[in-house]
């Protein structure tokens, strides 16, 4: 083999290499520096509502949302356990108490929370009360977490709605739950679909989600609702 030929051999398997590392190096770096961060109102867009939605890896809940018009960001993070600050390597671990989920911000007079529930529906696996997909554990499961009664009894609707429709077989086990505090994840999570496409790509395709998705909802997965 030619010393040309080696050398782009060798260029591509180090470009290879630092795609998928390098990102892993920086979270590790990171994780001794940086903790998560709570969200306080001030932090809200004036102007938008909240939906906090668990459907496993935040990864894969954040471009759903982030595509709708009237949907300022959908921000990964961790909710519902008792330690404060947690990090992506506690909560990974699990026995924190906290999931992985998103917070949605968005115009009211654009979209509704109705049809962000019907959105979330079509993300998960409501019937696996083991975690989501090919994530495992309690930290992966499924949640609606409201902040106020209309959205609990628009998500008790819409979760009784969906079950109505005999299209799954099992029990739907997501819990509807009021909204707690809500940490802001490590900020390497946060947009990673865009941020690490390749990784991102190549962790949601062989997750099975996309799969599962498609198996049961068909032409229905696809909602008709504005996009930006």
């Amino acid at each position: 083999m030619k010393r040309k030929t080696k050398g782009i051999i060798i260029a591509v398997i180090i470009g290879l290499i630092g795609v998928f590392l390098i990102p892993e190096a920086y979270a590790y770096l990171t994780k001794r520096n940086y903790e998560s961060e709570a969200i306080m109102a001030e932090d809200v867009p004036e102007g938008y509502e909240v939906a906090t939605f668990a459907g496993g890896c935040f990864w894969c809940m954040e471009p759903p949302f982030e595509k709708l018009k009237g949907v300022a960001e959908a921000v990964s993070g961790y909710t519902g356990g008792d330690l404060e600050n947690p990090s992506y390597e506690e909560v990974s671990g699990g026995g924190t108490g906290h999931v992985e989920a998103v917070q949605v911000y968005y115009d009211p007079e654009v979209i509704t929370y109705e049809q962000l529930l019907d959105v979330f529906w079509r993300q998960i696996n409501p019937t696996d009360d083991g975690g989501q997909f090919v994530d495992r554990g309690f930290q992966y499961t499924s949640a609606i977490f409201y902040h106020d009664e209309q959205q609990k009894e628009a998500a008790e609707t819409s979760k009784q709605a969906i079950s109505e429709t005999g299209r799954f077989d099992e029990e739907l086990v997501t819990p509807i739950q009021p909204a707690e505090e809500f940490y802001r994840a490590e900020e390497y999570h946060q947009n990673y679909y865009k941020n690490n496409e390749l990784r991102y790509d190549f962790y949601r395709n062989g997750s099975g989600r996309d799969q599962y998705l498609e198996d049961m909802w068909g032409e229905d997965l696809e909602l008709d609702l504005p996009k930006k």
